[in-house]
């Protein structure tokens, strides 16, 4: 059966190639050192996902890599899983567009990662199994909190895999002469590949290379740009502000009021820490000290990428901006502006033209388009996850179904879940990457991250309160979004929203978080008293790791 799903995925992937090659040639020369490096990439972790398809015999090899990977290893596999198309080539864009305020994504992305540090890792990696729905319904009961856990993790990837794949199909069109459509189920197709046949094993080393690929590349950029300037940030920003103003250094571009900014940072912040495909890396570490030394190095990694997004947006400043090569003329004709082609978040793509020439381009955009496949690669095994742990085995059958079902529930939800995304990514084809990115962090900070520390750290927490609180939470962000200038005048068309702000955070994790501690204080029941009892030896385990190595949730 499994070969038989093989051949007509591999058949569909040649057919798209031929087809694309056949009748969209005549409208986007073909980039021939990319197409050679993108078949390379695709040809190694094809390889790797056989190679892993073979190692994976059990639930816990297909969700976690049997809990074999290093510390070393999975930070860089974190890394790899977060900087993604959004980081590499939305923040560079938008330092490109907006100048300094570029930093307020790059620092906001990155603080997120102490309190995983401090507060989760650890203590995650005792407590759970599989995913966070453990640890969250660790104490309390396991129907409400998993479905509420899960519904929170689905609804995130699915808005990070609409981000992923619209960035992905517009990235290939650009550079390689494929339709839209095609280059998004031709992602589709190979993110189902990697998932249900190599699972977390393949998923692991798919990361590991494409964090290896994106950091050297995004470290051969920077230092020609700099190489360019003697190595001087001041003769670089004095260049930039020549050609762009003095507006470019300065605040104010991206975020115009104090709850804006609040808000922004609050969805940053927290929601890093409410990912699911982030969480679920922790389960593939051996113990607690190598879940605390993945999160140190995959902090430096990303820290440093982010440091590196910046240099490589400004290098876009003084070296795209107003360049023939680069610009779109149908545009730059009617306007009379310098939009380049591809829009803002190609800056990063053609200034490794302009360092690099069409190898270095052709490099870069196989990093890119390989930073998409490991993103939702990562996404799409959280999403199985949730569906078939959290909502199959532990709701619908009570925990009375074996490992191999299980697997093949996950490996039916990953099919699933690449259809859907392959939907999506095609009927949101126009709509904005970073605002759909700021979605997902905003549920993920009000759904998930409130459950997931308060049941950690707080005795009086209740099933109630937890599930009215990120209930609330969840439901909050959704409808502050869609009734949000971006979403209601933007996209309805409607004269003025209804919620004056862009982003919903600052409100719907309040929501949350609040209504946690007012349902939980006022549950008298006896079934919150012995959730509360159970707190100490909860605690213990967190903190101490007893119980933890091959034990199950309870």
């Amino acid at each position: 059966m499994n070969r038989i799903i093989i051949f007509l995925i591999l058949s569909s992937i040649v057919l798209l190639g031929a087809d694309a090659i056949s009748g969209e040639v005549e409208k986007q020369a073909l980039n021939m050192s990319a197409i050679v490096m993108f078949l390379i990439f695709v040809g190694a972790t094809l390889g790797i996902t056989y190679w892993a398809a073979k190692k994976t015999k059990s639930a816990k090899d297909f969700y976690t890599a049997g809990g074999g990977i290093t510390g070393f290893q999975n930070g860089m596999a974190i890394a790899g899983d977060y900087m993604s198309a959004a980081s590499f080539l939305g923040i560079s864009g938008l330092v490109y567009m907006k100048g300094y305020d570029g930093l307020i994504y790059s620092i906001g992305f990155l603080v997120g990662w102490p309190i995983i540090l401090f507060m989760i890792a650890e203590p995650l990696r005792n407590l759970g199994k599989y995913t966070f729905a453990d640890v969250a319904s660790y104490r309390l009961q396991q129907t409400p909190i998993r479905t509420l856990a899960a519904s929170g993790s689905i609804a995130t990837v699915v808005l990070y895999l609409i981000a992923q794949m619209v960035g992905s199909g517009k990235l290939i069109q650009l550079l390689f002469g494929l339709s839209y459509e095609m280059a998004v189920v031709l992602v589709g197709v190979l993110m189902i590949l990697y998932v249900a046949f190599g699972g977390m094993l393949a998923t692991t080393w798919v990361q590991i290379i494409k964090a290896f690929l994106l950091l050297s590349g995004a470290t051969f950029m920077a230092i020609a740009v700099m190489a360019h300037y003697d190595f001087s940030f001041g003769s670089l920003f004095t260049h930039a502000t020549e050609l762009k103003g003095e507006a470019i250094m300065s605040p104010g571009g991206l975020v115009s009021d104090p709850i804006s900014a609040i808000s922004l940072a609050i969805a940053l912040m927290f929601g890093t820490a409410g990912l699911p495909h982030i969480l679920m890396r922790f389960f593939t570490v051996n113990d607690a000290k190598e879940a605390r030394k993945s999160v140190f190095y995959a902090t430096g990694f990303i820290g440093y990428f982010y440091i590196l997004t910046f240099i490589i947006g400004f290098g876009a400043i003084v070296m795209v901006f107003q360049k023939p090569e680069y610009l779109d003329a149908a545009k730059h004709a009617v306007d009379g502006t310098f939009p380049i082609l591809g829009g803002s978040n190609m800056a990063a793509i053609h200034l490794s033209h302009a360092v690099g020439g069409d190898f270095f381009l052709g490099f870069i955009s196989a990093v890119a388009f390989a930073t998409i496949l490991a993103v939702v690669s990562g996404l799409t095994l959280a999403g199985a996850s949730a569906i078939s742990h959290d909502l199959y085995a532990s709701v619908f059958r009570k925990g009375r179904v074996d490992s191999m079902t299980e697997m093949r529930v996950s490996k039916m939800a990953t099919i699933a879940l690449g259809i859907i995304a392959i939907i999506v990514g095609i009927a949101f084809e126009n709509q904005n990457i970073a605002f759909v990115v700021g979605l997902a962090f905003a549920i993920a900070a009000s759904a998930n991250f409130p459950i997931l520390v308060l049941s950690m750290y707080w005795r009086k927490l209740t099933t109630r309160g937890a599930v009215i609180g990120g209930a609330l939470g969840l439901g909050s962000a959704v409808l502050l979004v869609i009734l949000s200038p971006v979403v209601w005048k933007s996209i309805l068309g409607n004269a003025e929203a209804i919620f004056p702000y862009e982003y919903p955070a600052l409100f719907s994790v309040t929501l949350a978080f609040v209504a946690t501690w007012f349902f939980s204080i006022t549950d008298k029941s006896q079934a919150a008293k012995d959730e509360q009892e159970l707190f100490d030896a909860q605690f213990i385990r967190a903190q101490t790791g007893i119980g933890a190595e091959g034990a199950s949730s309870h």
